[in-house]
């Protein structure tokens, strides 16, 4: 006659699907089976036109981080009227996913971020590429370049994300990139 399991010495597998069932039971996840942690967002930027810098968290366990959007709202604002818009955080994201991409230890440099319709009228009077109904104005475009990096790899990697609008303005020094429709100009 064989011996109820109860009673039969416990092996090293036994040991363990025990001490696992115990875990499902207590609900204890093992280490190695929890869910690792998402990595932190930071964005380091730097506004040009006011010469303001932020370096902040804006994701963190698997959250926006609210303090630090509205520090980021603010330091994009429309730097002509003060008007502050909240940026979309796709467009962060698209931002922390180009400077990972380039690599390098300098801050975002940013030319231009929200702008008001006021101001965007009013550039769009003066200078010929200004779009009537610019993204800018949705907080979802922003101007950038990279003082570590070519103006071409920052426009080579924005195209290579496929991710959204990207403008090339050599001239002017900087990089367009949007959350809209994906595009090149």
């Amino acid at each position: 006659m064989r011996r109820p399991v109860i009673d039969a010495p416990m092996t090293r597998r036994g040991v363990i699907r025990a001490g696992l069932s115990a875990a499902i039971i207590l609900g204890a996840t093992p280490a190695w089976a929890a869910k690792a942690q998402p990595a932190d967002r930071t964005l380091c930027l730097h506004c040009l036109n006011t010469d303001e810098k932020l370096n902040a968290v804006y994701w963190s366990r698997g959250h926006y981080v609210a303090e630090s959007l509205k520090a980021i709202n603010h330091l994009l604002r429309d730097f002509r009227t003060d008007d502050v818009h909240a940026i979309d955080v796709k467009l962060l994201d698209l931002l922390a996913r180009l400077r990972r991409r380039l690599g390098g230890t300098k801050p975002i440099e940013v030319i231009c971020g929200y702008r008001s319709p006021r101001t965007n009228t009013l550039l769009a009077e003066r200078h010929a590429g200004v779009a009537a109904h610019s993204l800018h104005m949705q907080g979802k475009a922003i101007d950038i370049r990279l003082a570590d990096r070519r103006l071409r790899d920052l426009q080579q990697a924005a195209i290579a994300l496929h991710r959204g609008g990207v403008g090339f303005y050599p001239q002017s020094d900087f990089v367009h990139v949007d959350i809209g429709p994906v595009r090149r100009w």
